[in-house]
C-alpha cells in the first residue's frame, strides 16, 4: 500500500498535531474541519508551531513554508476522495465518530485505510460500522504530537497485517517510535497511566499529602518529568474523567473509576490548564 496523500479530520491540538508532523515528512495533507474559522484558527497554530522549531533551528525558514505549502484546509469531505490514508482525530465521542467515518466511507476510494486517533474507544467497534474493517486501525499519538515520540498503532480482531504493516510504516515514516497494541480501551499507556493518575488525585482527595508534595514526590522520587496533578491539569480534567468513564464501562474495575474530586472539578469548569485552573492555577 503506497501512502501518499493523507486526510486529517479535525484540526484541534492533536488533528494540528498530527497534519503539522505530516507535511513536514514530505506528505500531502488535506485537513477537514466543521468550519472555515477552525481549519484557519488551527492551521495558525501549526505556523507558530513551526516557527519555534526555525528559532531552536531544528528546521529552516525554506523547511517551515515547504511544510505549510504541502497543507490544505477544507469543510468539504468530498476532498479526500483520493486520500490513502485518514486519519480521524475529531471529539472523543463514539456517535460523533461513528457518523462522520460511515460518511467518509462512502467518499474514500476503496483501498484507503482509515486510522482513529481515539485515546480510550475500542477500534474495532468504530471500524464495524464502515464497510472497510480490515483496512481500519488504531493510529494513537500523544500530545503535543511533534514533540512526543511514541505512536501506538492499534490491530482490531479485523485489522489485516497488509493495513497494520502500512500504518506502521507511516507511523516510522512521520518519526515516530511504535508500540503495537491490542484493541482493549486505553491500549497500552493510558491502560496503564489512567489509574496511576485517578490514584494522585484520590491521594489529595484524602489528604495524604499535600498538591506539592504529591508531585514532587513523583518527580524526585520516581524521576518522572511531571508530576500527576500536574500531568493531569496539562491532559485536561475532563478528558481524563471522560476516558476514566469509558474504562471502567470496559473493564468494570474500580482502579477506573475516577474519584469525586475529579467529578465535582469538571462540573465547576476546573478542566486544567485549557481552562485557567485545576490543580494549579495558570495565567497568560
Amino acid at each position: 500500500m503506497a501512502i501518499r496523500k493523507i486526510g486529517v479530520l479535525g484540526c484541534g491540538q492533536m488533528g494540528g498535531g498530527i497534519a503539522q508532523i505530516t507535511a513536514a515528512a514530505g506528505y500531502e495533507v488535506i485537513v477537514r474541519e466543521i468550519t472555515d474559522e477552525l481549519w484557519r484558527k488551527g492551521f495558525a497554530r501549526i505556523d507558530k508551531s513551526l516557527a519555534k522549531f526555525v528559532e531552536k533551528e531544528k528546521m529552516t525558514g525554506a523547511q517551515k513554508d515547504q511544510t505549510m505549502a504541502r497543507l490544505a484546509g477544507t469543510t468539504d469531505l468530498a476532498r479526500f476522495a483520493d486520500c490513502d490514508l485518514v486519519i480521524e482525530a475529531v471529539i472523543e465521542n463514539f456517535d460523533e465518530k461513528v457518523k462522520l467515518l460511515k460518511e467518509l466511507d462512502h467518499i474514500a476510494k476503496p483501498e484507503a485505510i482509515f486510522a482513529s486517533n481515539t485515546s480510550s474507544l475500542a477500534v474495532g467497534d468504530i471500524a464495524a460500522h464502515t464497510s472497510r474493517p480490515g483496512r481500519f486501525c488504531g493510529l494513537h499519538f500523544f500530545n503535543p504530537v511533534p514533540l512526543m515520540k511514541l505512536v501506538e498503532v492499534v490491530r482490531t480482531l479485523s485489522t489485516t497485517d497488509e493495513t497494520y504493516a502500512a500504518a506502521k510504516t507511516f507511523a516510522e515514516s512521520v518519526g515516530k517510535v511504535v508500540v503495537t497494541a491490542r484493541d482493549t480501551p486505553g491500549f497500552v499507556v493510558n491502560l496503564l497511566l489512567v489509574p496511576y493518575l485517578l490514584d494522585a488525585a484520590r491521594a489529595y482527595e484524602a489528604g495524604v499529602a499535600s498538591r506539592d508534595d504529591i508531585d514532587n514526590g513523583m518527580k524526585l522520587g520516581c524521576g518522572h518529568p511531571m508530576g500527576p496533578l500536574a500531568l493531569l491539569d496539562f491532559i485536561g480534567l475532563d478528558t481524563i474523567y471522560y476516558i476514566a468513564e469509558i474504562m471502567f464501562n470496559e473493564f468494570k474495575d474500580r482502579r477506573y473509576a475516577a474519584p469525586p474530586i475529579l467529578k465535582r472539578m469538571v462540573n465547576a469548569g476546573f478542566l486544567g490548564k485549557k481552562s485557567g485552573r485545576g490543580f494549579y492555577a495558570y495565567t497568560e
